[in-house]
Formats: structure tokens, sequence, C-alpha cells
């Protein structure tokens, strides 16, 4: 009669060999691609296991990039976008060449700095169907674009929405330089405004453009 082979035995973590870093469930990984020339894949690490020989496997829930998803990489897109998606898989704990951290979308625009093991996620993508959860977000600006934290945008002091300084004629450099911004369309009806009145409405000198732009 064959002997059964032992069980596998869940590991609470797993340390990378050479970069003396310790892996735990939970944890967002860099794994090494078959293609050297690719970047790493992203993955988050939902169980660590041991075979019957020691080798030690990771189950990963694998993170896209843009370009990996149905619909490609759009303008909107962040440099450091990842989409969680719902493909798990079983790796070689040997594949995993470091860690990183996937950040929600509101956490990377607070960040003051942005490393190399910086990423953020506000979609999670369905692999089969190409679907993506939420399918709606904010947009912003007269091109009706969701926020791009890579893009420099201003705010405007009538209406409070964020304009990309091109979609308002302007280059980077003069949109850096602004005190005030007044888009074209609060600027037509405040003109309207000021039409009707005997005398103009000063605007409030204490008021500063606001940028919104992540620091890098």
């Amino acid at each position: 009669m064959a002997k059964t082979k032992p069980g596998k035995k869940e590991l609470d973590s797993y340390t990378i060999k050479g970069a003396n870093k310790v892996v735990r469930v939970g944890d967002c990984v860099l794994m090494r691609p078959s293609d050297a020339e690719k970047p790493p894949y992203v993955a988050r690490v939902e169980r660590i296991e041991a075979d019957h020989r020691g080798s030690a496997r990771v189950r990963v829930r694998w993170y896209y990039r843009p370009e990996e998803s149905a619909g490609g990489r759009r303008q909107f897109h962040g440099a450091k976008e990842l989409f969680l998606s719902d493909h798990y898989d079983v790796q070689s704990a040997r594949t995993i060449e470091g860690t990183c951290v996937v950040h929600s979308f509101k956490s990377y625009t607070k960040l003051e700095d942005v490393g190399p093991e910086d990423y953020f996620c506000r979609f999670e993508y369905k692999a089969a169907t190409g679907g993506f959860t939420p399918d709606r977000v904010a947009v912003y600006c007269k091109c009706e674009m969701p926020y791009n934290p890579d893009d420099l945008m201003v705010q405007c002091e009538g209406c409070k929405d964020w304009f990309h300084p091109t979609c308002m004629g302007m280059t980077i450099e003069q949109a850096k330089k602004l005190e005030h911004f007044i888009c074209s369309d609060c600027s037509a009806e405040d003109a309207a405004e000021k039409s009707l009145k005997p005398f103009p409405v000063s605007p409030d000198s204490e008021l500063k453009v606001e940028v919104k732009r992540r620091k890098k």
C-alpha cells in the first residue's frame, strides 16, 4: 500500500531570502515575472503554507495594472494605480522579491512623498468580465474625467470644481503662479451679475488658488 504524503502546514510568516523581510498574511508583495524585462507583479498574500518537503507556497490575490485590464490604460489612470482583481493563484514563495504598500486612493493622495513601493487602488476588477467596482466615480473639469493624482489641477473659487490647466488654456507653469482662479463659466456668470449692479463686488483678497496634486 502506498504511503500517504504528509499534509500541508499553514505558516504565520515567510522570510524573503536575501532581503531579510518578513511577509505575513494580508501583506502586499512584489513577485518576480517570468519575463525579466517586465515590472514585478503585485499581489496580496491570502495564505502561507509549507508542503511535505518544507517548501513554502503562497496563495495570492493578484492586482492588475491598467494596461493588463480589458479596457487598457486610460488618461485618468495614475502611474502607480492598480486594480484588485478576483484572480487568485498559488505561487512558490521564492518568487517574492519584496514587499510593497497598496494604499487606498484617499490615503495615496495625502502622501507627502511617494516611494518605489507605494501604489494605490480605487477599483476592484473582475478578470473574466472586465467589469469594475465601483462602476462610477466623480469626474472633474470640462473634460469630465476622474481625478488622476499625478496631474496638477486648480480649483475655481466660484463653483469649487477642479480643472486641468491645459483644459483652461493654461500651461502648468502659468497655473502654478496663480493666486486666484475663476473658470470661464463662473467668469461669464460673474460678468452678467456685475452688469446689473451699480458697483462691482471686490473678491476677497485673502483667497488663494488651491492646487490639487499629490506632492512628490
